[in-house]
């Protein structure tokens, strides 16, 4: 290997340990910030208030599973205000039959926590999903399949908001 080829190889070596030595400082992890269980009680103490309609049921059901999957009363500290839309889309059709082939449940969620001490917002944000299926001639199947669709929406909206809330509430207390 020649001298100007080591020389660069050291010198990229030595600029990427800079570059991640500086970089660490910025890393903070999520779930150490407030110290062990911490965050998790702060999380199960989150009361959400009643989605309407059968998606808002899931979502609802995703969502306290989320929060608190033990199970455990937790006085409630904060309060969940969750408003959802929903939509079908059906964008593939057959030519022969003029009759939808899959259809696309797409989903969005407008979300505000409240501190149960004040009236503004300690976080809000907005998820979404989007889930597809295929229809076929019988009827109840498209049903379940629309149904199964709509799970796996409310499993991904009460996922980002999980991260989302528990991201503004590690924040907050730091």
């Amino acid at each position: 290997m020649s001298w100007s080829r080591a020389f660069r190889a050291f010198a990229l070596r030595g600029g990427l340990i800079t570059f991640g030595a500086a970089l660490a400082g910025c890393v903070q992890p999520l779930y150490t910030a407030l110290g062990p269980g911490v965050l998790e009680k702060e999380m199960q103490s989150i009361k959400i208030e009643p989605i309407p309609d059968r998606f808002g049921h899931y979502l609802e059901k995703e969502l306290l599973f989320a929060f608190n999957g033990t199970g455990s009363e937790v006085a409630p500290k904060y309060r969940l205000v969750v408003t959802v839309k929903q939509r079908v889309q059906a964008p593939t059709v057959d030519t022969v039959t003029s009759r939808a082939t899959s259809a696309t449940v797409i989903a969005d969620a407008e979300y505000r926590l409240f501190d149960m001490s004040r009236s503004e917002p300690v976080a809000r944000g907005v998820a979404f999903s989007v889930a597809s299926y295929d229809r076929f001639s019988q009827r109840i199947s498209n049903v379940q399949a629309a149904r199964d669709a709509e799970v796996r929406d409310a499993r991904t909206i009460a996922e980002q908001i999980r991260v989302q809330i528990s991201a503004r509430l590690a924040a907050r207390s730091l």
